[in-house]
């Protein structure tokens, strides 16, 4: 039996205070998906820290990121450290559909045609929730989070203009080609990857 190929993953780091932690996932992964998700959409920004991202204005995409990133703020400022920072994660999956393989048993399935998904490309948010105590950490945290948050952007268009040949080709004429899925604190390791489940 043939390996599933492991799909290709980039790790992106941010770093927010409390005040901005919000807006800075919903960046990122507005950015991640602006690039990914493939139905035709009408460009949008947003403003984040004085930076310009794109925005995808799909309702049901964008009350899927504010479930996760909800999630993962909570998750986060009801985590207590003695270094005044947490981490969390957020991991966005795009599958493939493919017609399942019928095997020997192929009456045991009552002759119906099966679809899997296939993970084809992982991106892995690691965030950082700093908690300034005084103005002159406020200062520094400020800084730092409009740096990565610019570095994190750049490096988004730089890793999908230069990795493309993993992508599979679009065979469906459904609206959305891919599924995704946003998972808040993912497992992405052994054989639930290589399966790609959790």
């Amino acid at each position: 039996m043939e390996q599933p190929r492991r799909p290709p993953e980039y790790i992106l780091e941010v770093f927010a205070d409390p005040t901005s932690i919000k807006d800075v996932v919903q960046g990122i992964l507005h950015t991640i998906f602006f690039h990914r998700y493939f139905p035709s959409l009408r460009p949008s920004t947003i403003e984040v820290l004085d930076l310009t991202l794109p925005f995808v204005a799909d309702p049901e995409l964008q009350t899927l990121i504010d479930t996760r990133v909800y999630q993962l703020v909570r998750q986060l400022s009801s985590t207590t450290s003695p270094n005044s920072s947490v981490r969390g994660q957020i991991a966005v999956q795009f599958f493939e559909k493919r017609r399942r393989k019928a095997g020997g048993l192929g009456w045991f399935t009552g002759g119906t045609k099966t679809e899997e998904e296939i993970c084809w490309e992982i991106w892995r948010l690691e965030v950082t929730l700093a908690t300034p105590k005084t103005e002159t950490e406020r200062t520094k945290v400020t800084k730092a989070m409009e740096m990565t948050l610019q570095k994190t952007a750049l490096k988004i268009v730089a890793i999908v203009n230069q990795n493309k040949d993993h992508i599979p080709p679009i065979t469906t004429s459904e609206m959305n080609p891919f599924p995704y899925q946003i998972n808040l604190n993912p497992r992405i390791e052994g054989w639930a990857k290589t399966m790609g489940m959790y």
